[in-house]
């Protein structure tokens, strides 16, 4: 990615506002520097081709969510509410759009991520096909909180993305802080057309199942689809990395039973110091000085 992002044309609003809520989609239209190596993530393989992995599901499961949260939004009636579902469809469009345009990225770099992209795109029309829009939307809150804290992990813990490329460090904060920006949108849509607890919770147990067999498939198939040696070591250091008794994921365990609650809510945790301090660093990495008011340029 070059030094800086370029902004698309701005809205035609005078404040630069899309919608009348505090969740504004920033268009960032990365550009991605050929000379980033195939191993983008400190030179090691697991690590890149975890995050790899992830962002070959964000195009089509971005667009899922939209989708699951549009099937109810003619039903919100709280107006505030409605303009964040604005917010988070624009939000997550472009999510969708940057990682569509890094997984091309990737695939120039040897990393076949069209294979994963295309069966993610078959699954969740199955999804679409086969389970209710309470489900859909259900699952989609169960993968909002995922993303969520990892996104919280990033911006609370900058050392977990240490040795990254530094030119693709801004792809990855942006998308956190929007991520956690629009943590608690799709779940107050549930509560307020469906708000079945048993259909939440039921479908986070099977979304998490879901979450980490495919991820580790998905790393399986780029991996089975590419010309070099897998390295045993990055994958031994990498799963101690990840899940090892002081792995990160086993820090995010509080946080993800804290959804199995009754009265869970995204919002009990206050992130907002953590998306300011994540915005004003990524306004001085693209020198993109209006970022850091949270507003698109």
């Amino acid at each position: 990615m070059n030094a800086k992002a370029k902004a698309l044309p701005s809205t035609p609003r005078k404040d630069g506002k899309v919608n009348n809520s505090d969740i504004q989609p920033r268009r960032m239209d990365f550009e991605f520097d050929t000379d980033i190596p195939r191993y983008w993530f400190a030179g090691d393989q697991f690590k890149t081709m975890l995050l790899s992995a992830l962002s070959c599901t964000f195009p089509e499961g971005e667009r899922f969510f939209v989708r699951s949260v549009r099937h109810y939004q003619k039903g919100v009636s709280n107006s505030k509410l409605k303009e964040e579902v604005k917010g988070f469809i624009g939000q997550e469009a472009h999510h969708g759009n940057e990682h569509e345009a890094f997984n091309g990225f990737l695939r120039e770099k040897g990393i076949p991520t069209d294979i994963v992209e295309e069966f993610v795109l078959k699954g969740l029309k199955w999804q679409g096909k086969f389970l209710s829009p309470e489900r859909q939307l259900a699952k989609t809150c169960a993968l909002e909180h995922f993303t969520a804290m990892l996104a919280e992990m990033i911006l609370e813990n900058p050392e977990f993305i240490e040795g990254m490329d530094e030119r693709l460090v801004p792809l990855w904060l942006w998308h956190a802080v929007e991520e956690s920006e629009h943590k608690s949108v799709a779940f107050d849509v549930y509560q307020d057309q469906v708000d079945n607890y048993w259909i939440r919770v039921s479908e986070m147990a099977i979304t998490t199942i879901e979450f980490a067999s495919f991820t580790a498939f998905h790393i399986f198939q780029l991996r089975s689809a590419m010309d070099d040696k897998t390295d045993w070591r990055s994958v031994a250091s990498g799963l101690n990395w990840l899940v090892g008794r002081k792995g990160w994921l086993n820090k995010l365990r509080p946080a993800y039973l804290a959804y199995f609650k009754r009265d869970f809510h995204p919002s009990k945790r206050d992130s907002r110091a953590l998306r300011d301090q994540g915005l004003k660093k990524l306004a001085s990495m693209l020198n993109r000085p209006e970022l850091a008011a949270g507003l698109d340029g």
